[in-house]
């Protein structure tokens, strides 16, 4: 009876995280934003940081490299981010975002940020924390080192 309950989290986890996604690209899409969900965490990662190789910003957005590329090229075509070359190391590569690239995440944020919490409408502070702290419990039972 106990593994039938616990066979379901996943299957719950992986739905209420497309749910998430799907509602927020909606809201996306019908605020007039020129932007996708995933093109969204890409410019956030960037925005939060001075600049990134795009290995590691990969990692930070939990996107696989052919994925990330493709939103890269994207925001690239878009002048929201460009690629740097180290002065150090002149083949290594950098993305960071352009001024535009940063006007638009500071201007959007506000308003993704009350996307977002349309999810936590009926939920507590203590739900939030109870919330994360299973989350993160359950990914680092997973953290393979």
């Amino acid at each position: 009876m106990l593994n039938e309950k616990f066979d379901r989290y996943s299957f719950i986890l992986d739905q209420t995280a497309k749910k998430v996604k799907q509602f927020a690209q909606s809201s996306f899409t019908e605020k007039g934003f020129d932007i996708t969900v995933d093109q969204w965490a890409v410019l956030k990662v960037l925005y939060e940081t001075e600049q990134l190789s795009q290995k590691e910003l990969a990692r930070r957005c939990g996107k696989d490299q052919p994925t990330l590329t493709r939103i890269v090229d994207i925001l690239l075509k878009k002048g929201l981010a460009e690629r740097v070359i180290d002065e150090t190391d002149r083949r290594s590569l950098y993305l960071h975002l352009t001024e535009e690239g940063k006007l638009k995440v500071a201007s959007l944020s506000p308003i993704v940020a009350e996307i977002r919490m349309k999810a936590w409408e009926k939920l507590t502070e203590k739900d939030f924390e109870d919330f994360t702290r299973i989350l993160n419990t359950i990914y680092n039972n997973l953290n393979i080192s």
